[in-house]
């Protein structure tokens, strides 16, 4: 099955179908359609599968735009992009054309099913590609709805979807396709990578990491306190871009820790168990594999869990020290360890020491701190005072960096991630003269007079003025490719003719 939609695919796209705009255009808007006439399904889909009783709009919302501004932009983004000349090509066309890779694979993630699978499919669509779209099997109520509703609303050779587990994946990855884009962790992305090696397919892949959060004892801690306790816990901590941790002096640890307890009970109550607006984790391995993390130590706030109903309590950690398991591997749950750090220079010095994370967030009202994090660290991106909000930005490229993931996407840059920038020139046939210069037999001679030759025809066209400049950077430019005797018997011929013309 996944063979024939990929062979189908292929066959759509080579007919042309996918290239006009228009065509392009119109499956756009009927994807916005769809995710505005079945809002009431997704949420339900969303529901079962990741346990919030109510549903959060923002998601859909932020498909919407990042829709409306491909349909309003893709003209000027699917446009030749023309670049600068040199002398030898001053009379061609030269420009970038974006063009369409072919057939890509698209493999979303579970814990946003449907922002992390749209979301691409909206450049690959918009950059004229066919797609094959495979959701994750761990949110699958969304992918069934997925595949039920896509082919009501987009080409259905173009755009097939492919349910599935493990065996399914695999059986795509030995398919050859023109880009693979994943969303998910860094051990199965190596898989993914390693199998487009085969056909030598490039990849995208939005993995994670942990994701650091630095608080300078110089920032308003209230504020910092909650806007890191909202980016932490919201969908039970299973945000790739998710604050994974906490670094920070030992004199306002305590404070930290405070402020995050208060602002827990603001946003979930007592009982954050009752709590309509927090969540569960996906399921019953990944809770074991989140409760194996806390082992060993005694939490500062929550550490309740139920598993059941696979709960785990807001929880919070201090004095975790680096080496710790809790410090090692993505946390993708609501624990939330702290780690002290002596100053600045220690911050920055323990963030080099570890792989280059997907996002970086750095919490202080001393410019001084966040210029020195933003030029002696690096990450896939990163936000001061707030933490994921520069996911929301579609001006923003957004992806990793390193074992955080490679490529990025987001508005414009998904259209150039599913494209593939063809460089153009367009010559004429005429001035064949100067062309002489590049046919043997080579002589020094030769070059002189094929050069000088045409400079009648290129006097009727430029003013005298502009032809002397002319001259003087055709010296310049071959006299620093070491012909200094040639150009200066030639710059002698240019003048002689400038001066008896």
């Amino acid at each position: 099955m996944e063979k024939q939609a990929v062979q189908r695919a292929r066959e759509a796209f080579l007919a042309g179908r996918s290239r006009p705009l228009e065509f392009r255009v119109q499956q756009l808007k009927s994807l916005q359609r769809m995710i505005t006439d079945r809002q009431g399904e997704i949420a339900t889909a969303l529901k079962q599968d990741i346990s919030r009783v109510i549903f959060n709009h923002t998601v859909l919302i932020g498909l919407e735009n990042e829709i409306s501004l491909a349909v309003s932009k893709l003209a000027q983004w699917a446009a030749p992009r023309h670049v600068e000349r040199n002398l030898l090509t001053i009379s061609d066309q030269a420009y970038i054309q974006p063009e369409p890779l072919g057939v890509v694979l698209i493999i979303g993630a579970w814990n946003y099913p449907w922002a992390l699978t749209l979301q691409p499919l909206v450049g690959a669509i918009a950059a004229g590609n066919a797609a094959v779209l495979k959701p994750s099997e761990l949110s699958e109520y969304s992918a069934s709805l997925l595949k039920a509703l896509l082919p009501r609303y987009l080409d259905q050779e173009l755009y097939p979807v492919v349910c599935g587990g493990v065996s399914e994946t695999q059986e795509l990855l030995r398919q050859r396709f023109d880009h693979v884009f994943y969303t998910g962790n860094s051990t199965v992305g190596k898989l993914v990578m390693e199998a487009a090696a085969r056909h030598l397919t490039p990849v995208t892949l939005e993995l994670g990491g942990k994701s650091p959060c630095y608080i300078d004892k110089d920032v308003d801690l209230r504020v910092a306190c909650r806007r890191i306790t909202w980016g932490k816990f919201v969908n039970c901590g299973q945000t790739c871009i998710a604050p994974d941790y906490i670094l920070c002096e030992p004199s306002i640890q305590n404070r930290v820790v405070e402020g995050i307890r208060q602002t827990l009970l603001e946003f979930y109550g007592p009982d954050p168990k009752s709590s309509p607006d927090y969540g569960r984790i996906i399921n019953q391995r990944h809770f074991n594999r989140v409760m194996t993390l806390l082992e060993g130590y005694t939490a500062t706030v929550g550490g309740q869990s139920d598993a059941s109903q696979r709960y785990i309590a807001p929880t919070v950690v201090k004095d975790v020290p680096p080496q710790a398991r809790l410090m090692q591997e993505e946390i993708f749950g609501p624990l939330l360890p702290i780690v002290t750090v002596s100053d600045i220079d220690d911050a920055i010095h323990f963030l080099n020491e570890r792989e280059k994370p997907l996002a970086l967030y750095v919490f202080s009202s001393n410019k001084k701190v966040i210029k020195r994090m933003l030029a002696e660290t690096t990450s896939g991106g990163v936000t001061v005072n707030d933490v994921i909000m520069h996911y929301t930005l579609n001006s923003l490229p957004f992806g990793g960096v390193g074992q955080s993931g490679t490529g990025s996407y987001h508005g414009k840059h998904t259209f150039n991630q599913f494209s593939h920038h063809r460089a153009c020139l367009v010559k004429s046939l005429g001035m064949e003269e100067v062309n002489v210069l590049r046919y043997p037999p080579q002589n020094h001679q030769k070059v002189l007079w094929a050069l000088a030759g045409p400079l009648k025809d290129i006097q009727r066209l430029v003013p005298k003025l502009l032809l002397r400049r002319l001259g003087c950077v055709l010296r310049i430019a071959v006299l620093l490719e070491g012909e200094p005797s040639l150009w200066s018997r030639f710059s002698s011929r240019i003048s002689l003719y400038f001066a008896l013309h």
